[in-house]
C-alpha cells in the first residue's frame, strides 16, 4: 500500500483558481489534497445572505476551527499566497502548522 503525503491547501478563498490549478497539480504528483470547503471570496457568497451577524460571526470560527483540524490530519500544508499575499487567517494558520511541526511550502517565495 502506498503512503500518499496528506497537504492541506490554505490562503485567501479569493484565490479561487490558483486553488483549483494547485490542487489538481498536487493530485497528480501523488499528494492526497485537503482544500477549503468553499470559496466565501470568490464565488460563494450565498453562503454568507440572510446571516445576521452573530451567526456570521459563529459560522466563520466554525470555518477557521475546521481547517485547523484539517491541518491536523496533513502531513504540511500549501500556502497559496499570490502576489506574496498572507492574510491574518492564513498567517494563524502558517503559526498553527508550525506550532504542531508541519512542513509549509508555498507558491510564491
Amino acid at each position: 500500500m502506498v503512503d500518499y503525503p496528506v497537504v492541506t491547501l490554505c490562503g485567501s478563498t479569493r484565490f479561487k483558481k490558483e486553488f483549483m490549478e494547485v490542487q489538481k497539480r498536487l493530485t497528480l504528483e501523488g499528494n492526497i489534497v485537503i482544500s477549503v470547503g468553499l470559496f466565501g471570496h470568490s464565488g460563494d457568497s450565498e453562503v454568507w445572505e440572510n446571516m445576521d451577524e452573530g451567526t456570521l460571526t459563529k459560522t466563520k470560527e466554525m470555518l477557521d476551527d475546521m481547517h485547523k483540524r484539517k491541518i491536523d490530519m496533513a502531513d504540511e500544508i500549501f500556502v497559496i499566497n499570490v502576489g506574496g499575499y498572507i492574510g491574518d487567517s492564513t498567517r494563524s494558520e502558517i503559526d498553527y502548522a508550525i506550532e504542531h511541526g508541519k512542513k509549509v511550502r508555498y507558491l510564491e517565495d
